[in-house]
């Protein structure tokens, strides 16, 4: 026998151990059941058989106790998975607030990942032993689903906009991770790896491989794209301010409430028009074919953290540079290119 054969993934996840034993139950359920079945279905078979011509069984007088056991017991059975798995599906949903935040963008047909402190992979994500992982996954072109079968878990990446997915991983080691959802011709190739490393091992990759953190590179872009024009504290009130705005709930026009989370700061850059904040008018114009998802991954990066006075200063902030009359005046007496010095009183009257 093949001593590589393995029935299930291996368990590398603090999630993996609490879905496989809701598998196996559910499995020893369908099992039991099946056999049961079978097993009645034979010697009632055999037992109420027709023996001859003229035999007629004797009707058979219902049981209110047995139409209760097989009512009430498959119900209690099925609202035990469910509440078992409804269990395990919400604490899937709710990544601790102290996890790493990798940025995943799914495309045909790679996928390319973004660490925090600007390291960039494709195909590759390298994360720390026991610290808890927060995926934020969107698409560029068509749906995709990034699963990881040592870990457990799986989701969705949608075009337009961000999903989210977490783990802990309790092994040390290399494990592949796919798309699990067909996306075109190239669907077989678009797989992966996730490297475990040690925490000290995970921090020396880290700092081999520095770059500009997101936030940097989403400020830098902000003002670029001269956002702070409008957004800003001194802005003659044209625009919201934007510090302090990630998490909180946002009161739109005609009294919704909204989370501003990474999906509502998307589609405010995208689509300004379609969540216009309670108080303000939608004056901002659309960035779609501006930026691409890369470049949104880095502005929301920025707006995640941006506190109260770190809103960048506007150009026209800036003093003017100042010149020197005295460098300035030595210029205008220099000779241009291609220009011949003017003569002297002297020459003239030569």
């Amino acid at each position: 026998m093949n001593a590589d054969f393995r029935l299930l993934p291996q368990q590398a996840s603090t999630m993996a151990p609490r879905v496989d034993a809701l598998f196996w139950f559910i499995t020893a359920i369908c099992i039991f059941f099946t056999i049961l079945v079978a097993v009645l279905l034979l010697t009632f078979a055999i037992r109420y058989r027709r023996k001859t011509e003229d035999y007629f069984p004797k009707p058979v007088v219902g049981s209110k106790v047995l139409e209760a056991a097989w009512s009430i017991g498959p119900l209690a059975l099925v609202m035990v998975i469910f509440f078992w798995g409804a269990s395990i599906y919400f604490d899937m949903m709710r990544p601790p607030e102290d996890a790493l935040e990798v940025y995943v963008t799914g495309k045909q047909w790679m996928w390319h990942l973004q660490h925090s402190g600007g390291q960039r992979e494709i195909n590759q994500l390298h994360i720390p032993l026991g610290k808890p992982v927060k995926l934020i996954m969107t698409s560029e072109d068509v749906l995709h689903d990034f699963y990881i079968p040592a870990f457990r878990v799986k989701m969705d990446t949608v075009p337009g906009k961000y999903t989210t997915l977490w783990f802990q991983a309790t092994k040390l080691g290399t494990f592949d991770f796919y798309c699990a959802l067909y996306c075109g011709t190239e669907h077989a190739r678009m797989i992966g790896t996730v490297t475990v490393m040690k925490p000290r091992e995970y921090e020396q990759w880290l700092t081999e491989r520095a770059d500009r953190s997101l936030a940097l590179q989403g400020r830098q872009l902000f003002q670029k794209l001269q956002c702070v024009t409008c957004h800003h504290p001194e802005a003659n009130n044209r625009a919201p301010i934007l510090e302090n705005l990630y998490g909180r709930m946002v009161e739109l026009e005609g009294g919704r409430n909204v989370l501003a989370d990474e999906s509502y700061l998307r589609e405010s850059i995208l689509y300004p028009a379609a969540k216009v904040r309670a108080g303000w008018r939608p004056i901002m114009p659309s960035y779609v074919g501006q930026v691409d998802e890369n470049d949104l991954v880095r502005l929301i990066a920025f707006l995640k953290g941006l506190k109260t006075g770190q809103t960048p200063a506007r150009v026209e902030d800036f003093p003017a540079p100042a010149v020197n009359e005295k460098e300035a005046a030595k210029d205008k007496e220099l000779p241009k290119p291609n220009e011949q010095p003017k003569a002297t009183d002297k020459a003239k009257d030569k």
